[in-house]
This record gives C-alpha cells, structure tokens and sequence, in this order.
C-alpha cells in the first residue's frame, strides 16, 4: 500500500509539500500540485487525511503534529508512522505546525474540528507544562522530544521516545576531541532554544570542559530565530559565516546531518579537502550522510524503532492496555569518512 513517503519519493519532493498538495495549501506551485496530484491518482492513493470527511462518530483517526517539517529526520518516521497506523485500521492525518504557531493551541483546535483518538507531537520545542497538556482530552504521545523544564515523576503524566541528546551530543563531542581535536565548531540551534537544540549544546560544553578545553564563543554558531531550520541551506550559509574564523577550528559539529551536509558544501567550495583540512561530524544518521562524498560521521537516532515504539505506546494508552512511559534509545556513534585523527 502507497504512503505519502512513497508518494513524496515518487515527485522527488517533500511530505510536507505532497500534504500542502492534498490539502489544497496556498503556498505550492501549481505545476507541482497538478504533477503530485497526478501521481496520487496514477498510484490509486487515498489520502488519509481525508478523513477531515467522515463523520465526527464515524471517525478513527490519529493526527501526527510536526514542527519543523523541512528537517528530512521526519520524513522517514512520518513514513512509518503512517504504514503503522494504516495497518491498525486507524485514519492518518499529517498537520504541519509552523515555526511560530504553538503546537498545543494547533492541537487544541484539531481535536475540536475531528474525533480525534490520539496525537502524536514530532518535533518542536516543548516548554508547556504537563498541566497545559491536560487541556488535551485524547492520548497523546511527544515523539523525538520531551516535555522540558519538568521535574520527573515517579508515574509519568505523558509519554515520550527520544534519545539522550546531551548524552549523545556529549558521545560525538568527546569522540572528536579523544581524536586529537582542541578547536571544534559547533553549528547549533537558536539562542532562545529549550529542547533538543539546548540539550546538545551542553552535551558539547561539558564534553569539552571534561577535555580540558575552554569553549570559544566566535566558534559558536547559533541559528536565527524565525529564520533559520534544519536544512541544508541553512548548514551551507552558516558555515559561510563560521569560515571567517577559519583558523580557530579544525573541526565542525552540526548538531543535525542536515546541517552538516551543507556545512560539507561551504568548506569544498574553498577548495579545502575534508577531512584532510576540516573534519566534519552531524546528528541523526540520515541515509544521505552514508552517500554522502566523504560519507558522514554522525550519531544514528533508530528511526524506525523511535517510530514504532511511539505508535505502540500511543495504542496501548488508547486502548487503556498501557501505562505512560518515557522511554529513551540510546544512538550509535557511526564513524565515516568525514572525521579523522590529528
């Protein structure tokens, strides 16, 4: 059975942009709407998010909320998420969250317009208190993320799948300087950022500090708020601005392959080799860092296992056969090409 990722691979085109497609989304070229609508009919796939349609009584549906859609981790957890879903009988609805919306209001609002059984949250920076999620009368389950600035409980109030990004952070930063590096840049998130960007921004300090070594801030380089995402273009122009300091650093941190992949297209085209001149390291394992020329060291979030734990706990609250958990996957530090010894 088609899934909207097949569907995105097929157009060689994003999932968000085949879902502004199907939901008829202003913000799309109409020649590229025809072409994805074309190949939706040629391939005989319904959009599950039809089921906006049916009946509130008649509905069973599961709305996975995504803030920060332009990063490509998504788009293979999106995938599975939905073949999941698919396979349980349930309607799938893909709703993207912009940058500046509140993901819980969008929710809040969802679950007004259809009979929602549950929401997955992908994504996003999560300071609402465990109470503000209460306003929520479906299950939900925060996937990718956690709930920050949260004391734990003893019987957790939500459930989550993530990894421990200041740990694996940590695990990337120590491995870079355990290689002879003393001057690592560090492609990070926003200033203001509270989840994941945060996180892996002080698994960065302590393991330099654990190193001995003191931080250099001009080699810090933060993302601009309302401005920047996880993509591509965002690492290359970056990393445009971090090669001004050229000389105090011998390797790059970007704290998603993203990133990295463009950050890698900065540092080529000065016609520095890497990682003869700069080793370069991401976050996430995404499939293009491993054909990626020189393939890409980085950390593996399990993506598939993330995708199916988050749809077992999601049904098992739905179905009262669970309780709430917070679960988190440890990453694997894959060493490639783009890293090396000093």
């Amino acid at each position: 059975m088609e899934t909207i990722k097949d569907i995105a691979r097929i157009c060689g085109v994003g999932v968000s942009t085949v879902s502004r497609a199907i939901n008829n989304h202003p913000d799309i070229n109409p020649e590229t709407k025809e072409m994805i609508m074309q190949v939706i009919k040629e391939h005989n796939y319904i959009p599950n998010n039809s089921a906006r349609n049916l009946k509130r009584s008649e509905s069973k549906a599961i709305a996975v909320l995504v803030k920060g859609i332009t990063n490509p981790f998504f788009n293979d957890m999106i995938g599975i998420i939905e073949q999941e879903t698919q396979r349980k009988k349930y309607s799938f609805i893909l709703q993207r969250v912009e940058e500046n919306e509140n993901e819980l209001d969008v929710a809040i609002q969802l679950v007004k317009e259809k009979k929602l059984k549950g929401i997955i949250f992908l994504g996003g920076i999560i300071t609402h208190s465990s109470e503000n999620f209460a306003q929520l009368d479906v299950p939900f389950v925060l996937s990718t993320s956690d709930i920050v600035n949260e004391e734990d409980n003893k019987a957790p109030l939500w459930s989550s799948v993530s990894v421990d990004d200041f740990a694996e952070s940590y695990k990337m930063t120590d491995y870079l300087c355990k290689a002879g590096h003393r001057k690592i840049a560090i492609i990070a998130a926003t200033k203001g950022d509270e989840s994941i960007g945060k996180l892996r921004l002080e698994g960065y300090l302590k393991a330099l500090g654990d190193n001995n070594i003191r931080p250099d801030k001009s080699i810090i380089l933060h993302m601009e708020e309302n401005k920047d995402s996880y993509s591509m273009e965002t690492g290359y122009r970056l990393m445009k601005k971090l090669l001004k300091e050229r000389d105090k650093f011998t390797a790059v941190y970007a704290i998603a392959d993203s990133l990295a992949v463009g950050a890698c297209r900065a540092i080529t085209e000065t016609g520095a080799v890497i990682p003869r001149d700069c080793s370069v390291a991401g976050f996430d394992g995404l499939e293009i860092g491993t054909y990626y020329n020189p393939s890409l060291t980085t950390i593996r979030q399990p993506v598939e296992e993330m995708a199916k734990v988050t749809i077992d706990l999601l049904f098992n609250i739905i179905r009262k056969n669970g309780q709430h958990k917070k679960v988190v996957l440890p990453g694997e530090l894959l060493v490639r090409e783009s890293t090396q010894e000093i």
